[in-house]
């Protein structure tokens, strides 16, 4: 009876650790309209480094999202918006995942709420455009290592790596 339980319990352990796909390889799915556009914190967070920072998400309609939180500097992340399951999810480059509910016009996201602004703070503007009704991401959406990389030996001679 009791290696059962046991057994029970790893099973139920081992499929929660079941990992999610990289960033390159999630499907990215359209912005519900509920959830597209500049949404911000309006207060104090508990997620958020300090009180007086400030975090916002912004979604275009093709689902790139841009996380962008400030306080004393400026993070600015890259993510795209993907479903699991019922759950709609925004995954960033570096591969996090945080949920994401809307209602009552109120976002729940990473722990925090977020109401709809009318458009991003100065400081994440810098990393935006805002063209034909969307926001367009000013890297241009690249996300990929570049394909040679060079360095300096310790000779001083440089020397380029290219990628197999």
């Amino acid at each position: 009876m009791i290696k059962n339980i046991v057994t029970g319990l790893a099973v139920i352990t081992l499929i929660g650790c079941a990992g999610y796909a990289d960033y390159s390889s999630v499907a990215q799915t359209p912005a519900p309209a509920d959830v597209a556009g500049v949404w911000m914190s309006d207060g104090p967070q508990k997620r958020l480094a300090s009180p007086e920072a400030i975090a916002s998400l912004i979604v275009n309609r093709a689902g790139d999202t841009l996380d962008c939180r400030q306080w004393q500097s400026t993070i600015a992340r890259r993510g795209k918006l993907t479903w699991r399951g019922e759950q709609l999810y925004n995954v960033n480059v570096k591969n996090e995942y945080r949920d994401i509910t809307v209602a009552n016009g109120v976002m729940s996201y990473d722990g925090m709420k977020l109401r709809r602004a009318a458009k991003p703070t100065v400081e994440c503007q810098a990393h935006v455009v805002y063209a034909n009704g969307d926001y367009v991401f000013a890297d241009g959406g690249s996300v990929q290592p570049p394909a040679v990389k060079s360095h300096k030996k310790a000779s001083g001679v440089q020397r380029k790596d290219k990628k197999n």
